[in-house]
């Protein structure tokens, strides 16, 4: 039996971490969030060059923010103009903190959604789903969790013509293993990890 943490200060201490919105309404927000095993979200520099990327494509935007963890990258796109934002997570703890940083910010234009990213697409699949104009998939390293995604993203009605897909993974991810039919627009490469924006011009349909 594990001893009770109760008298160490430390042990109880609960992990914070901040991130601040670059750009749009709400440039220079903070908003501070539990830290939790895996969620690190995107550095400012990268979201910086994302956005610029995009920088005509998030006014109006339907978007989907896959893996969401921290909601840097959906609350960036609302705050420069996004139309809606549904958020996915598998984390009760970061659905809960994004919730929360929606409200602080009088915000409405979103949906959070707790649940695992492949069961929820599953999940929505089965429904009338209407496609997202811009999709940002940043999941956790090492766990083979993009190919799935992929693959539901494109053959079950998520993603249209123009649709643009922001996508994170570990730095020895092969490009080859992306879609062979799907346009890398950019790429960007860092010391541990690899950024691309991706299109697919012609999705399959259901």
């Amino acid at each position: 039996m594990s001893k009770s943490p109760k008298g160490n200060p430390k042990a109880n201490r609960v992990s914070k971490s901040e991130l601040r919105i670059i750009g749009g309404q709400w440039r220079g927000r903070r908003l501070t969030f539990t830290a939790e095993e895996g969620l690190r979200p995107t550095l400012d520099r990268y979201r910086e060059t994302l956005f610029n990327w995009l920088m005509f494509d998030v006014e109006g935007a339907r978007c989907l923010d896959l893996f969401a963890g921290s909601g840097a990258l959906g609350l960036e796109a609302l705050s420069r103009g996004a139309r809606h934002v549904d958020f996915v997570d598998a984390s009760a703890q970061a659905a809960q903190a994004i919730r929360e940083h929606l409200q602080t910010l009088s915000c409405q234009d979103a949906r959070v959604h707790h649940r695992a990213a492949e069961a929820w697409l599953k999940q929505q699949a089965n429904t009338k789903v209407e496609p997202y104009d811009l999709i940002f998939l940043d999941p956790p390293f090492h766990q083979d969790l993009l190919q799935p995604c992929l693959y539901l993203l494109e053959y079950k009605g998520f993603i249209k013509p123009e649709t643009k897909i922001y996508l994170e993974a570990e730095g020895e991810f092969l490009p080859s293993r992306l879609p062979g039919h799907w346009q890398v627009l950019k790429q960007k490469n860092a010391k541990n990890k690899i950024f691309f924006l991706l299109e697919c011009p012609t999705p399959h349909p259901d």
